[in-house]
């Protein structure tokens, strides 16, 4: 029958895992803390510096309202001051083909990985885009008058 002396002996010998050192491990976060304490620290001193150091000389013109080089009205313009509808139809247009560029970038990173299944996709995401521009410039969704 063996002995437990061989097995106590060796356990003793085995070093003790030491608990991690906590400090040693927070340093490795150190300059990411000073990245935002200078940050914060020249945000603040620029927030504060500039009324003390900037131009204090105020007149009529740079207090009023500024509107797109138009020449603001104390009175509602007629008509209840609409804006015409090819604004918000620009607007969306530029939304719709911005963010449908956007949807590009993936492909363009990993287009390797992709292959020709990727490459096919692509000039389909492309075709639908190109199909889409011509159908807005055939109605007349970029005419500006």
């Amino acid at each position: 029958m063996p002995t437990l002396r061989p097995l106590l002996t060796e356990l003793a010998q085995t070093p003790v895992a030491q608990p991690p050192d906590v400090v040693s491990n927070l340093a490795v976060y150190l300059p990411l803390v000073v990245m935002f304490a200078l940050a914060a620290a020249f945000a603040v001193f620029s927030a504060l510096l500039g009324p003390l150091l900037g131009p204090s000389r105020y007149n009529k013109a740079k207090v009023a309202a500024y509107e797109c080089g138009i020449e603001p009205s104390p009175q509602p313009v007629i008509g209840g001051g609409r804006v015409p509808v090819a604004y918000y139809l620009t607007a969306m247009l530029f939304i719709l083909f911005d963010i449908e560029m956007v949807f590009l970038y993936p492909f363009a990173v990993s287009a390797d990985v992709l292959g020709m299944f990727g490459l096919l996709e692509i000039f389909l995401f492309i075709a639908t885009v190109g199909f889409a521009y011509a159908y807005v410039w055939r109605r007349g969704g970029l005419d500006w008058n």
